[in-house]
């Protein structure tokens, strides 16, 4: 295993929040990051999952990138094949849209440029791409850990996978791990700093997070993660 994933040759990389920020910069603006930040206290709890659980809050939007250029596209269920997600695919999952100011903040656009830049050595090669956006927040108390990845080691069925993080309050664990299709534990890392991003080459490698604890029982505790999936259109 290398001492730091490649892309290109691992299937996966981290990128830590230092680097994000500088190389994020030469595609737009973080200057709203602390509003776009703040936008995660303002999350529906995420009423699908289907073993029960209420430790995830959520807000999803569609955007088409060509080129640079990076539009809101109409508002739509989210759907996962069963294949994909053995916990909640299968159905159309209807989620309150990311508000307008937030999709159109600078900070999501330049994060979004940035991390197709990344993509770009790896196939497959277009200009078009459908974009999945979501804003999760998952919370952990005394008497029930948080579940990142309830549905387990995985793929989202898409071509690539950007996992940003947004905040960490209060918790423990939270270990991003990566996995071949065979399941062998390929590497792993956690992500710890705001702007620390994990991309996942979608059609190679599987991918998991750990469950999240409070570190202080008695207080709140939660996970705040920017995901966005890419789909080559057309």
């Amino acid at each position: 295993m290398h001492a730091v994933p490649s892309l290109e040759v691992d299937g996966f990389a981290f990128v830590p929040a230092t680097l994000t920020a500088v190389e994020a910069r030469a595609h737009g603006s973080l200057d709203d990051w602390a509003a776009f930040a703040a936008s995660w206290d303002d999350l529906p709890v995420d009423a699908y999952m289907a073993d029960g659980g209420r430790d995830r809050r959520r807000r999803y939007a569609r955007y088409l990138l060509d080129g640079e250029a990076l539009t809101r596209a109409p508002h739509g269920p989210h759907h996962q094949a069963y294949e994909h997600n053995r916990l909640n695919g299968g159905v159309d999952r209807h989620f309150e849209p990311i508000t307008d100011v937030v999709g159109a903040s600078a900070s999501l656009a330049t994060l979004i440029r940035w991390s197709r830049q990344r993509f770009a050595p790896l196939p497959p090669t277009a200009r078009r791409w459908k974009l999945e956006v979501h804003q999760f927040r998952i919370e952990a108390r005394a008497d029930a850990a948080g579940r990142p990845t309830p549905e387990g080691v995985h793929r989202d069925g898409v071509d690539h996978v950007l996992a940003l993080l947004v905040a960490r309050h209060n918790i423990a664990r939270g270990t991003t791990t990566i996995h071949a299709p065979t399941g062998a534990e390929l590497g792993s890392f956690t992500l710890t700093d705001p702007l620390d991003a994990a991309l996942v080459d979608d059609a190679r490698v599987h991918h998991g997070v750990t469950p999240v604890e409070p570190l202080d029982p008695a207080a709140a505790a939660y996970r705040d993660v920017l995901v966005v999936t890419f789909r080559r259109a057309g």
